[in-house]
């Protein structure tokens, strides 16, 4: 016999939905300075003690939306890989095109990255440098993906751990600092993920 709906959880999950709708709202139409939980808690239409039993802070908030954006990004990146079965380099460049163009038309990121004010400087962190949400966790599920979609016998899994993180770090840098056009560097880290596969040495 299926379990009772939880009338408490379900409410509780479309607060947190709210919420983190809210938050990406002004982000995009403000930039992430102008994000503040009072205001949060105001647009919601919610008590503040009631806000900070989801979120502890501004910063908490930030790791949930950049998460739900990278699951976006994964879940294209699954669908380029799988559209190239045969060849895994050609499955990464089409997964490294996808996201270096999405991420140019992501509204999100447009946002994050234009504040460079110090109120707005907060979200980028989040987006960059720290492990997580973004980049252990791109590294974790690309690194799987990859291993899962093709049967590359002739590389070890510390191998392939290390040749998902350089290019999952050099997809990260071109997209937050581009320094010229997508097809060029996509062309850059195809040349480097292919020279890592031709140069494993053979088991």
């Amino acid at each position: 016999m299926a379990a009772a709906p939880n009338f408490q959880s379900d409410m509780r999950k479309l607060l947190r939905e709210r919420i983190i709708d809210t938050g990406r709202r002004i982000v995009v139409a403000e930039g992430w300075g102008a994000v503040n939980m009072s205001r949060l808690a105001k647009e919601v239409g919610v008590s503040r003690p009631v806000l900070y039993k989801e979120f502890a802070n501004k910063h908490e908030l930030a790791e949930v939306v950049i998460s739900q954006e990278v699951d976006t990004f994964l879940a294209g990146i699954a669908e380029c890989l799988a559209a190239q079965p045969g060849d895994v380099v050609l499955g990464i460049r089409a997964a490294v095109e996808f996201t270096l163009r999405t991420g140019a038309d992501n509204t999100l990121l447009k946002a994050a990255l234009a504040g460079r004010t110090a109120p707005d400087t907060a979200l980028l962190p989040v987006l960059m440098t720290e492990t997580e949400p973004v980049l252990g966790r791109a590294i974790t599920a690309v690194t799987l993906m990859i291993r899962g979609q093709y049967t590359l016998t002739e590389v070890g899994d510390d191998e392939l751990a290390a040749i998902t993180e350089t290019l999952v770090r050099l997809a990260l840098s071109h997209l937050f600092q581009p320094t010229g056009p997508i097809d060029r560097a996509v062309g850059q880290i195809h040349t480097v993920v292919a020279g890592a596969f031709a140069n494993l040495p053979a088991r």
